[in-house]
């Protein structure tokens, strides 16, 4: 049975240290998948598609392991990493760094409170 959830592309280059992890989200994708894509989870409030600088501003390198989540919303592992309601893909289990300060207040404004990746804050 096929997933009506869009499926982000799982990056060629796995082993790359080229890849890029969302600091909202967590998802891995290439800086080229960033930037024709932007990221399929967050896109509306990231703005990454097409300008290198908000990609080099919100995604980070620096990111601890990775987990495949094929069907999100019957993964436990998805539900560990609140990634259970983002599309099929690679996801960061870390995230090192933070959004900007400008997104962050965006996502204030939108009545969203940000939680970083990186388990410094605690559920």
């Amino acid at each position: 049975m096929a997933s009506s959830t869009p499926a982000a592309p799982i990056p060629a280059q796995a082993r790359s240290k080229n890849l890029r992890a969302c600091l909202l989200c967590s998802i891995i994708q290439t800086p080229i998948d960033f930037r024709r894509n932007g990221c399929p989870n967050c896109e509306e409030i990231m703005q990454m598609k097409g300008s290198p600088d908000r990609i080099q501003a919100c995604t980070t390198t620096h990111f601890d392991g990775s987990v495949a989540v094929v069907d999100p919303e019957k993964s436990w592992v998805a539900r560990w990493q609140r990634t259970n309601k983002y599309v099929r893909g690679m996801y960061a289990i870390t995230v090192k760094g933070r959004i900007p300060e400008d997104v962050e207040q965006e996502l204030e404004s939108q009545g969203i409170k940000y939680r970083p990746r990186d388990q410094t804050e605690v559920d």
